[in-house]
């Protein structure tokens, strides 16, 4: 950003009473805009599956297949966020995409054919990456402009936000016998009420996606790229266990009681996540950090098929819900901190990167738990890549 904001008018472009949100109420509406685009248009799929499972007669490579076709979908739509010539409000751009993730969401439900499930879980995933990439851009600048950086962990609480308040909805629907159908389209109703409570909260912005005009660059920054390449890495680490967590288990008969709990300690974990993180970071400093909590992932994923027990999967969940979003912060964080031009490139670069581990992940895991019949040998695999990924990040 050019110049500088005198502070005198800082103050009464973000009150309310110009009109505009104040810095709370815009990283309140980042919250629940990601809340619905992320924890619910994303990850609603985990605590569903089981039932769909069972249901439709799926195998855990189609369940895999579907995950990824998620996750493609985000990278398309990463890569379409950074396009040069994209213009228009990135609010309108934000609030279109939330209204494409319900709409998708919701029409899960209506349809037994896994060729639709991949269509719609493909555009849902790209409306996630939309939403991520321009409400960061939205709520981020607008918190930097009033002073009040500390606040995105509030915007970035929104993911675990919105896992736990789906998973709870699900749960409840299933105690009261309600099929995997009406699942998705509560979910869908969800993330369309939330996209109008976020088109109140988020400020409307005269700031375009436009790119016209020449911008420095100084080139690729190889600490950005090695930041990339261990985010890719986390991407396939977590998003086993991420996805595979519920149906694990359900197929545990030991611990197949905890199942409606299971997601939402998840979820809880996520909420606090980026703030204790972030914290850490400006102690140690990103890539430190960033490693730190790839090994605590690591050790969550691990107890997930090693510890096959209650206290072995409340371990793992709230290891792995308490780092995947303060990593995802950290890397959007650092790339944002690195961009030598449109900060957005910078984050779509990381998600890029990031949904290419999610794309191979869920595939991957599910051919082999139907070959070898369990999910340890993935999660072993996926621990190890979390292991490289700090490494590079600490390099």
């Amino acid at each position: 950003m050019k110049g500088t904001v005198p502070t005198e008018q800082i103050g009464p472009a973000l009150a309310p009473s110009a009109g505009q949100p104040g810095p709370v109420a815009t990283a309140l509406g980042g919250l629940i805009a990601i809340a619905a685009g992320l924890g619910i248009g994303r990850f609603v799929y985990t605590p569903i599956l089981p039932p769909m499972i069972e249901a439709l007669g799926l195998t855990k490579s189609q369940a895999g297949l579907i995950a990824s076709a998620n996750f493609g979908g985000y990278l398309i739509g990463a890569l379409l966020a950074a396009t040069p010539g994209l213009a228009g409000s990135r609010r309108l751009w934000l609030l279109g995409a939330l209204a494409m993730s319900g709409v998708t969401t919701a029409a899960m439900g209506l349809t037994h054919s896994v060729t639709a499930f991949l269509v719609l879980r493909a555009l849902g995933g790209a409306a996630s990456a939309f939403v991520l990439i321009f409400s960061s851009a939205v709520v981020l600048e607008r918190l930097a402009v009033a002073g009040r950086s500390g606040l995105s962990a509030l915007h970035f609480a929104g993911v675990g936000s919105g896992i736990a308040l789906s998973a709870a909805l699900v749960a409840e629907l299933l105690q009261l016998g309600q099929s995997w159908q009406s699942l998705w389209l509560a979910s869908g109703g969800l993330t369309i009420a939330a996209l109008v409570a976020a088109a109140m909260l988020l400020p409307d912005s005269s700031a375009a996606t436009d790119d016209s005009g020449p911008r420095p660059n100084s080139g690729p920054d190889r600490n950005l790229q090695r930041l990339a390449i261990a985010y890719g890495l986390f991407g396939f680490g977590y998003v086993i266990t991420a996805t595979f967590l519920v149906a694990i288990v359900r197929a545990t008969p030991a611990i197949r009681t905890i199942e409606p709990v299971i997601w939402v300690v998840f979820g809880i974990a996520a909420v606090p996540s980026v703030a204790l993180w972030t914290r850490l970071a400006a102690s140690l400093g990103i890539p430190t950090t960033f490693a730190a909590a790839c090994v605590v992932e690591a050790a969550g994923v691990l107890a997930s098929v090693i510890w096959p027990s209650a206290p072995g999967v409340f371990v793992a969940a709230v290891l792995v819900g308490g780092t995947f979003m303060g990593l995802t912060a950290l890397g959007l964080m650092g790339a944002r901190a690195r961009a030598t031009d449109d900060p957005r490139r910078a984050i779509a670069l990381m998600t890029g990167a990031f949904g290419v581990g999610q794309i191979v992940g869920p595939l991957f895991a599910g051919i082999l738990s139907d070959h070898l019949g369990s999910f340890m040998t993935p999660s072993i695999v996926a621990a190890l890549a979390l292991v490289i990924a700090a490494g590079l990040a600490a390099m």
